[in-house]
């Protein structure tokens, strides 16, 4: 039986586009749009920022040397959590129908400046009971670190928690620690799922 639920945070419940940020940055920065992201993929300060391995503000100091960037902290906070849309994935209903069932849990690659703007500005966060996030548990998904984490956080064995994910790598490096994974396609397609497991009626 499904005890607890676990959700993937970008591209499951919250969509987002990485032009968008890009396209903000094109005026302020060295590099045009186009380019940006090429540039970012000659470090891994992403990657670092987003295991809790660099502060905020150390991220944003030397992330905006790396595109010759003009902003301030507060600016460049605007910028990189512009990729956002306004509109979630999945009803704030589902979530509650789900809540009020299970455990509720959030699992996500992510980081200080993007979650903290997520959960201020979606109403539709109130429903989790916990966050397993990469930069608070220094392991990003597919390590068996994080996985192992929402686990312990979901107080039940692998096999009694329900994971999605967009991302097909995450979604496998789930199933091998055990957990009823699968990828998201739609908000009706987990619903589906989980009323086959008995979670929904």
């Amino acid at each position: 039986m499904i005890k607890a639920v676990i959700f993937d945070l970008g591209g499951v419940i919250v969509p987002f586009d990485f032009k968008r940020g890009y396209a903000k940055m094109e005026g302020l920065c060295g590099y045009a749009a186009a380019e940006i992201p090429a540039r970012l993929r000659t470090t891994d300060l992403v990657t670092r920022f987003e295991s809790g391995q660099v502060e905020p503000e150390e991220f944003v100091r030397q992330l905006s040397d790396i595109l010759e960037l003009k902003a301030t902290y507060e600016e460049f906070c605007e910028l990189w959590t512009s990729i956002f849309l306004p509109d979630t994935l999945v009803p704030d209903s589902l979530l509650e129908r789900i809540h009020a069932r299970r455990r509720l849990l959030l699992l996500s690659n992510t980081n200080d400046i993007h979650f903290t703007m997520v959960e201020r500005n979606y109403p539709i966060m109130r429903h989790f009971d916990d966050h397993v996030l990469s930069y608070r548990v220094g392991a990003l998904k597919p390590s068996p670190l994080i996985y192992k984490e929402a686990i312990a956080r979901a107080g039940c064995r692998p096999e009694e928690c329900f994971f999605t994910d967009d991302v097909a790598a995450y979604v496998e490096g789930a199933v091998r620690e055990g957990i009823d994974a699968v990828r998201f396609e739609s908000a009706a397609q987990v619903e589906r799922e989980l009323m086959n497991r008995g979670v929904l009626v």
